[in-house]
């Protein structure tokens, strides 16, 4: 599935596409509300991330437009407009969803699903390893059958981990994946929510691999 980024902010882009990308999603991009809505016109397009604050042609008339001529096409609005004025005006005007920044790339993904689910089924929307299994769509967790209940950022820091298991993640990684690309909290957060998730897994799934970070792994038997 291909999705469109139109954002003009080369950071905010760059952090999305990691995200997308190693979701298993084709990324587009454009960098202005002109190109933006040429590309989005394409049926080859299967979503659409929409800033609103763009040069050539504002996002918010980038939506009218689009809405036009291509109705049924999910668009999710990103922005840092974050009055409710400014969601509603949106959300009337065509938006199937609107994300503040700054923002997580997990909670991103999970509005990305959500908006191209059809008839209650996503590819991708059940992942397994090492014994767990997580239900992206339900958003439920499982160990070995068992039904393990997680936070949202704990849910978002198993889903990088199960999506490539065996690979290492740094701590920024995780950071940038779960957390978002301008997260300016705790420094130990991630050893922190690590640690949650040994807990409710259980011993011998997430591996420290020490200088480089963390990795899931098969668990005890």
């Amino acid at each position: 599935m291909a999705i469109l980024v139109v954002e003009d902010e080369e950071g905010i882009v760059s952090f999305v596409r990691r995200g997308l990308e190693t979701a298993g999603y084709r990324v587009l991009a454009a960098g202005d509300g002109i190109d933006g809505l040429t590309m989005a016109l394409s049926p080859d397009v299967d979503l659409v991330v929409l800033d609103l604050g763009l040069p050539g042609i504002p996002g918010e008339e980038v939506l009218r437009r689009l809405r036009q001529r291509r109705p049924s096409v999910p668009v999710i609005v990103l922005t840092a407009k974050d009055a409710v004025s400014d969601r509603v005006a949106n959300l009337d005007a065509g938006a199937d969803d609107y994300m503040v920044k700054p923002f997580s790339v997990s909670e991103l993904l999970a509005r990305v699903r959500a908006r191209l689910r059809t008839g209650g089924q996503e590819r991708g929307d059940v992942l397994a390893a090492g014994g767990v299994v997580l239900d992206l769509g339900a958003r439920t967790a499982s160990v070995e059958g068992r039904t393990v209940n997680l936070s949202a950022r704990e849910f978002g820091l198993l889903e990088v981990l199960i999506r490539h298991p065996a690979q290492v993640f740094s701590q920024p990684q995780l950071l940038d994946r779960v957390w978002g690309y301008d997260f300016d909290g705790a420094s130990n957060v991630v050893e922190v929510y690590v640690s949650q998730l040994r807990r409710k897994l259980g011993p011998g799934r997430i591996e420290t691999v020490r200088g480089a970070g963390y990795r899931l792994v098969g668990g005890t038997r």
